[in-house]
């Protein structure tokens, strides 16, 4: 029976794949920082782990090979997004998303790849479309991700014995984007050039916005799938939002970022006009 640890797996993404990868027939190792989190995963094998801690991670991944014998997919799915100008995000956040977002991976995948060598495995970093493209707001963790880009094409380039792939998402319908919004600064704490940018960030566009989000579960068939293929592709993008983002770096700089900004205007404009319909109920006719 084939093998997967992945990490992220208490809500959204990571326990959407955990049960994919169960209903697929592997064995699964689900782990999280929030142990709790991990209650009611049916048919796998949880612990608590944090990939901000490197013995954390080498323990983790020694354990599942002690007790399953062997490792055949790594799925790097935790995350931690602090959304804000990046004059407004308090310095240990920023920090924080660099170490969860690209030096998790990282570590994983140096524990991990002596045994994924063994059986010709593969690891799945699960990345977003902010790798590829910036948008306003999201300055500290499009950061960390363009880092987990460049990551996951090196280690792509270094081995040929072990796939390695990014799964690359827009806007996911998650408990994850509730909480980075919960992570926006205070009021008081905002500086008053960015109203802009706030009121986009609060409507959701670039953490999560429901008008345009997929769902956990269609991001894990592409982690799957990415698993699975016997030649993985370098990047899965997932929804057409990620692959209009995707195509969009293909314009010349200024146009791109006009592009972007207006496309975060026109969302909050659109939710507020639904709002408004909605509102109005029995009237519509």
């Amino acid at each position: 029976m084939r093998v997967v640890l992945i990490t992220g797996a208490a809500s959204g993404i990571g326990r959407a794949t955990a049960r994919a990868f169960r209903e697929a027939g592997w064995r699964v190792y689900a782990t999280d920082v929030d142990a709790e989190g991990l209650a009611g995963l049916p048919d796998c094998e949880t612990f608590r782990l944090d990939v901000s801690d490197p013995e954390a991670c080498r323990d983790g991944v020694e354990r599942v090979v002690e007790a399953a014998g062997r490792l055949d997919c790594l799925v790097n799915n935790a995350g931690y997004a602090a959304p804000g100008p990046i004059e407004d995000v308090p310095e240990a956040a920023a920090v924080r998303q660099v170490d969860v977002v690209l030096h998790g991976p990282r570590r994983m995948a140096r524990a991990a790849l002596p045994h994924l060598r063994a059986t010709g495995g593969t690891i799945v970093n699960v990345s977003s479309v902010v790798s590829r493209s910036a948008f306003p707001g999201l300055g500290a963790y499009s950061a960390a991700k363009f880092g987990l880009r460049g990551l996951t094409d090196a280690l792509r380039m270094e081995t040929d014995a072990v796939g390695v792939a990014a799964v690359e998402p827009a806007w996911v319908s998650s408990d994850f984007a509730a909480a980075a919004r919960d992570r926006l600064p205070d009021p008081d704490d905002r500086t008053a050039e960015y109203a802009g940018t706030y009121a986009v960030l609060e409507r959701g566009v670039g953490v999560g916005s429901e008008r345009f989000a997929v769902t956990p579960e269609r991001v894990a068939a592409e982690i799957l799938r990415a698993a699975t293929d016997a030649d993985p592709r370098a990047r899965y993008p997932v929804g057409p939002i990620a692959r209009f983002v995707a195509s969009a770096r293909y314009f010349p700089d200024p146009i791109e970022d006009r592009l972007k900004l207006l496309f975060g205007r026109l969302s909050v404009g659109i939710g507020r006009l639904a709002r408004w319909l909605s509102g109005r109920g029995g009237d519509r006719r």
